[in-house]
């Protein structure tokens, strides 16, 4: 796997890679309060900063409480800095306790490297390996802080997953979007099937029609022959405001500040400013994930997006997951992101 660099436009994405090749400001170690090194991520860290260096640092800081966090240099790591972070060993008699302590180590984290000034950093899924707690619990405990954090400042946050037998979510909700993939995913084979009888050779003329799928700009009932005399200048005259104008619109009729709508679409102040130019053309991703942020209907989305000259398709497996949460109304751009990583797909944001 390739190691990945700063300056990435997400404020928070999930990666599969190993920790040690990220080439951020600061990876964070999922440490024991006794900074000494362990297993797994822990081990993994040590080996490849230089065990003897880091240790002799940790000692000068060690020991520290379950949720708290401390600073070392990166060593040999293509990082600058290593963050220390005790993880809660889990007990379930005492879940929330569990929950606020997992919680505090991302929080604590994430205020050192504000602290240090670091742009970015990257954090396993703490606690989630030999201290037994629930994979699917600890992916929720790290967003929720993370993106508590995030409604306030403004880094770029990776959260590394090493392999994918590591990544486990809710399974009532992937049990729910597969149901959906299942009865509205048109797949590849039907797809050609369709466009095969819906164009015979022998066939006197060629005929349109629409399998339905939300958004498509395409008119099912206009013939062929029509259509392609449509004049292009029309057309274009026809999309009314430009994609960012339309945006704009949509955030003050909710009522959002710019701030609010970009963070809450994954999407860092950079990536925002460009998109206030009428002239910018966002990507469907990011043009989705606002779309997210603002709570749009599926008729809303699907109008936005075609100023944008995108619309949804149920031949794109990645169209039909966003589109099941958006028609049950469910807006968490983080846990939308989570199922779209487990289904391989494109991430929503920058």
């Amino acid at each position: 796997m390739s190691s990945l660099k700063k300056g990435a436009a997400m404020p928070l994405n999930i990666v599969q890679n190993d920790i040690t090749k990220m080439e951020v400001d600061a990876i964070v170690n999922a440490a024991n309060t006794s900074l000494r090194m362990g297993s797994g991520v822990c081990g993994a860290i040590f080996r490849a900063a230089g065990s003897l260096e880091l240790q002799a640092a940790c000692d000068k800081l060690s020991p520290i409480k379950t949720g708290e966090a401390v600073i070392t240099p990166g060593f040999a790591l293509p990082a600058k800095y290593i963050i220390h972070a005790a993880g809660p060993i889990y007990r379930q008699w005492s879940a929330e306790q569990n929950k606020t302590l997992l919680r505090a180590a991302y929080t604590s984290s994430l205020e050192i490297a504000a602290e240090y000034g670091c742009s970015s950093i990257a954090f396993p899924l703490i606690s989630s390996g030999v201290y037994g707690y629930p994979k699917a619990e600890a992916l929720q405990a790290a967003t929720e802080a993370i993106q508590s954090f995030l409604s306030e400042n403004d880094i770029n946050v990776w959260l590394v997953i090493f392999g994918k037998e590591a990544f486990v979510i809710n399974e009532e909700l992937l049990g729910d979007v597969a149901r959906y993939i299942e009865d509205n995913y048109i797949g590849v084979k039907e797809s050609n099937s369709r466009f095969r009888q819906l164009f015979q050779p022998e066939a006197k003329s060629i005929r349109f029609e629409k399998v339905r799928a939300p958004g498509d700009m395409l008119d099912a009932s206009m013939p062929a022959p029509k259509a392609m005399q449509a004049d292009v200048n029309d057309l274009v005259g026809n999309l009314g405001e430009p994609f960012s104008t339309r945006l704009l619109q949509l955030i003050d009729a909710k009522g959002k500040s710019d701030p609010e709508i970009y963070k809450r679409a994954n999407i860092d102040r950079k990536l925002f400013s460009k998109i206030r130019n009428p002239d910018y053309s966002p990507s469907k991703k990011t043009a989705l994930a606002l779309s997210i942020a603002l709570e749009l209907t599926l008729d809303e989305t699907s109008d936005l997006l075609e100023r944008a000259g995108f619309a949804l398709s149920r031949s794109q497996k990645f169209d039909v997951i966003v589109e099941y949460f958006i028609t049950h109304g469910k807006y968490d751009i983080y846990e939308i992101n989570n199922v779209l990583f487990e289904y391989g797909q494109p991430l929503l944001g920058g």
